[in-house]
């Protein structure tokens, strides 16, 4: 799948999103990267060898407080190389795109990766 393809299932991922929630994504930057780096891996608590397909990097909206301000955006990567070699056809890729634009943006609500299992999204 090319880029602009893949970027078009980002966007509809995050058109997908109930008007609440969209109203509520301020400060923040979602971008496609083709692999996470060492560093990606390394924030996200992964080894080397680990898949990484979204990566959350900033200050969860349950955290900031009125100190919060003059910050450069929240970033949410998509990786599209891991997703794409786990998936075996454009809809797998589809489905896969949309569970973690979800996953990332729960973790800009503050939502941890042990309550996004809990709920079946982990």
């Amino acid at each position: 799948m090319n880029r602009r393809r893949f970027e078009q299932l980002v966007a509809e991922a995050l058109d997908g999103l109930p008007p609440q929630l969209q109203q509520r994504l301020a400060n923040v930057e979602v971008v496609v990267e083709d692999w996470p780096t060492a560093e990606d891996l390394e924030d996200a608590g992964l080894g080397p060898n680990e898949t990484l397909f979204g990566l959350y990097q900033g200050v969860p909206l349950t955290q900031r407080t009125s100190n919060y301000g003059l910050v450069l955006p929240d970033k949410i990567t998509i990786f599209q190389g891991p997703i794409q070699l786990a998936c075996l056809s454009a809809d797998e890729i589809k489905r896969q795109v949309q569970v973690t634009v979800v996953h990332e943006i729960a973790h800009f609500f503050g939502i941890s990766d042990e309550r996004l299992k809990q709920l079946g999204w982990g």
